[in-house]
């Protein structure tokens, strides 16, 4: 016998806004899986012209790998040359705003949506992800719904973040807790030219 004080049965997300039409969403579906997933790596600028035809607000030399999933672009915001890694998944049920400069490592997930465990129909939550401009989230690090990540912040390899991340602070762990701060070693990228005598 099933346990009576849970009825998802009466699970109702009627008030959800997709944001478009159920045949839009299903245009995108198709889109990802002829256009996107079987696009060359190095075909940065067709994958972001891609995601924008379905209302990704991307910025300039942004790097989306063919197998970064979306459910909903059209509530994504990725900031100039960020770069989204092989098999992150942006679950935006809510807004996902990833900062300039950011890096999203493989295998990622930004989770904006959950159910509220203590409701027995368990209904549908949703908030939005904010990450800062250069924050790194690593490999296979889940980010929980309504969290800001501040600029410069790391989250660290299979790191399971709960509650907002501080700019420029390392964390690390499930859950993710501070362990540190990142400083920056700023080096010139390229030797300046000798000057000719």
């Amino acid at each position: 016998m099933p346990d009576p004080r849970i009825d998802l049965s009466g699970y109702n997300q009627a008030w959800f806004d997709r944001g478009r039409p159920g045949w839009f969403v299903m245009l995108w579906d198709i889109a990802w899986l002829l256009l996107l997933r079987p696009c060359p790596q190095p075909f940065y600028a067709w994958k972001r012209t891609v995601w924008r035809c379905f209302g990704a607000r991307i910025g300039r030399g942004v790097l989306l790998r063919s197998t970064v999933r979306c459910n909903y672009p059209w509530k994504v915001t990725i900031g100039d040359h960020a770069w989204i890694g092989e098999e992150v998944w942006l679950y935006a049920l809510d807004h996902i705003s990833i900062g300039a400069h950011a890096v999203i490592s493989q295998q990622t997930y930004l989770c904006t949506g959950s159910h509220d465990l203590h409701d027995a129909h368990f209904s549908l939550k949703t908030a939005p992800i904010t990450i800062g401009d250069g924050a790194w989230i690593a490999l296979r690090a889940v980010i929980m719904p309504g969290l800001t990540i501040g600029p410069g912040a790391v989250i660290s390899a299979n790191a399971l973040l709960t509650k907002h991340a501080q700019p420029w602070t390392i964390y690390r762990g499930a859950p993710a807790v501070p362990c540190g701060e990142r400083t920056l070693n700023l080096k010139p990228t390229s030797a300046a030219p000798a000057s000719e005598h």
